[in-house]
């Protein structure tokens, strides 16, 4: 254990007892050489509240020769229950930059102040122009009723000064926001149409962001004050305050995170520390007042797309009856009917799903074809799907790949589909063996033998197989020189859809240019056994929805009400939020095992060599 730790040489001193000494040399204490005696000065001032050396400390905090012993002033004055309103008011107009922002700290702490000092602080506020005091106001308007607090933040609003601290403009919003649920009122008075804050960039930027916060509060009250500050927008902001008003709906099911570790253990990752915590949030329907908002301006344009969006979206009266209207013409243009029933299908409750069907099984177009086989995949239970699986001998090439994703969902119509195949109905390598792994979270028998009989094994191998792949594959490295640019082709053609190397590739798999690429032995591991170790950012979710379906991939992105599941292709399905019935960390990679497999020993050469290059 060690007791104490001082320089070599350095000569020893005598212990003081900081608890026996009279008040005024407690005060003398304040300039020691050790901070830890003027700390624990403090302290003992804390405890005495000695009246008689206060006007000697408001001397010291009134210094401007020296900020440390300013600051020891102000710290003992507080300390000592000396901080005044006439002595704080002094204080907000030193010269010393910490001194104010110290100031208005402590002032902050007390969470109340009197009306002179209030104004005191506002005044500061107005003139201030050092980033740190600037930030400690911001802190310490949140923390003041709204009737301080909030002419603060106005203050804050209106500088030019926010680009010059990074943390400035994010330390005023959460100012403003804090007030949002207490004093909206008030708030909302900060944004007027005449306000100056809409002349500045800060305040421009803070009220945009309120109208996010309001609406994506879900309630009544939040959207009818949406609806008051979106009639205080100015004109050439108006377009842009929509917008926010809409992206803010589209998160009012948001609940927020738990508190991860900070990333410390994101580079490995398991399935028991991993699990998904998700919260939802319930929300009120719209108001009056913004469902006539955004039904005023969708019946102005109602071939604009982002009203028509928002408005099926959000049930505006009429707009999926005219969203039907329009699926249903077809003397319209094929893109246009599809995007309809896509906002219906994205939208709209399971009485879309014989629109669907209906459209499904009639020679439509491509376009509509396919969002009508969306409607049955969101909708549809095994029954309803059965008619894609009918239909899939004579569908569009473009269109089979999703129909498999659709189908492959279900226990029923995956076992269906292996049907057709296994009379011929269907050709085998048309379907890749990747998508097939989707069929082992079925447990099924059958679809077992299926597989096996047209594709042959396709389940995860033992451990020893695997270190026997890896012995294969290393004398076949041994055997010749691989070429780094026949490799790049073959990366872009297997690897490049999920990983990324030089700056080329995708996103949703880690980064491999910074990896262990040269250690031949890791390098083969991760290829052939991908499973065996999954950093947590890359962990596969398995998803089941209301209607059965079961979709598997890496969840990238979980904004709004849909959450983005990529699957092992690269290629992105949005699945309902409402629709999800359970959702469950996977321990089972994204990525396939036997990738190198379908490579000629040639080909395994040259991609390896790629992987371990310098440069692309």
């Amino acid at each position: 254990r060690i007791y104490r730790v001082q320089a070599a040489g350095a000569a020893a001193t005598r212990p003081i007892d900081v608890v026996s000494l009279s008040s005024d040399k407690l005060v003398q204490l304040l300039a020691h050489p050790n901070g830890w005696y003027a700390d624990r000065a403090r302290v003992e001032m804390a405890r005495r509240r000695d009246k008689t050396i206060v006007p000697g400390l408001k001397a010291m905090a009134r210094r401007r020769d020296d900020r440390r012993m300013a600051l020891q002033g102000l710290w003992a004055v507080n300390a000592s229950a000396g901080l005044d309103d006439e002595f704080a008011v002094e204080m907000l107009s030193h010269s010393d930059p910490r001194v104010r922002s110290w100031t208005v700290r402590l002032l902050g702490d007390r969470r109340r102040v009197s009306g002179s000092v209030g104004s005191a602080i506002g005044d500061l506020a107005g003139r201030e122009t050092d980033p740190v005091v600037l930030v400690q106001l911001a802190a310490s308007s949140r923390r003041l009723p709204s009737a301080i607090g909030l002419p603060i933040a106005g203050q804050l609003m209106q500088k030019t000064a926010q680009a010059k601290d990074p943390r400035l403009p994010l330390m005023t919003w959460w100012a403003l926001e804090e007030h949002v649920a207490g004093d909206r009122k008030r708030v909302l008075g900060l944004f007027r149409k005449d306000s100056p804050l809409w002349r500045t960039a800060e305040g421009r930027r803070c009220g945009l962001l309120l109208v996010r916060r309001l609406a994506a509060e879900g309630t009544r009250a939040g959207y009818e004050a949406c609806v008051r500050l979106l009639a205080e927008v100015p004109g050439p902001l108006a377009g842009e305050a929509d917008k926010r008003m809409a992206q803010g709906l589209e998160e009012r099911a948001d609940g927020l995170t738990g508190l991860g570790t900070g990333g410390l253990f994101n580079r490995f990752g398991t399935t028991e520390a991993s699990a998904l915590k998700r919260k939802k949030r319930s929300f009120d329907e719209l108001s009056s007042g913004l469902a006539g908002h955004i039904r005023k301006r969708w019946e102005a344009d109602r071939d604009n797309g982002f009203w028509s969006d928002l408005a099926v979206r959000c049930g505006v009266e009429g707009a999926h009856r005219y969203a039907r209207t329009w699926v249903a013409d077809r003397q319209l243009p094929a893109a246009k009917r599809a995007r309809w029933l896509r906002l219906l299908r994205q939208y709209g409750e399971a009485d879309v799903l014989p629109l669907g069907v209906k459209h499904f099984r009639s020679g439509e177009p491509t376009e509509v074809r396919s969002q009508a086989m969306e409607v049955l995949g969101r909708f549809g239970k095994p029954r309803d799907l059965a008619v894609i699986v009918a239909a899939y001998p004579k569908l569009a090439k473009s269109l089979q790949p999703r129909a498999r994703q659709l189908v492959f969902g279900h226990l029923e119509t995956a076992r269906a589909m292996l049907e057709l195949v296994d009379r011929k109905q269907v050709q085998a390598k048309t379907i890749d063996v990747v998508e097939l792994r989707a069929l082992a979270s079925h447990k099924d028998p059958r679809l077992t033998a299926l597989v096996k009989k047209h594709w042959g094994r396709i389940s995860a191998g033992t451990a020893e197989e695997k270190l026997a792949t890896m012995r294969r594959f290393r004398n076949d490295l041994r055997a010749g020189r691989g070429r780094p640019a026949a490799g790049r082709e073959l990366f872009k053609k297997q690897c490049a859809a999920c990983h990324k190397l030089f700056g080329q590739g995708g996103k949703i798999a880690p980064d491999l240019t910074m990896t262990s690429r040269k250690d031949l032995d890791a390098l083969l591991v991760n290829i052939v056994d991908p499973s065996a170790v999954i950093r947590r950012d890359f962990l596969a979710s398995v998803i089941v929805t209301t209607s059965g379906r079961t979709v598997t991939g890496l969840v990238v992105d979980r904004k709004g009400d849909h959450l983005a599941v990529a699957d092992s292709k690269g290629k992105t399905i949005r699945v309902p939020k409402a629709d999800i019935e359970v959702e469950r960390v996977s321990d089972v990679s994204v990525m396939p095992e036997r990738l190198l497999e379908q490579l000629a020993p040639q080909q395994l050469r040259d991609l390896i060599s790629y992987l371990q290059g310098n440069a692309p």
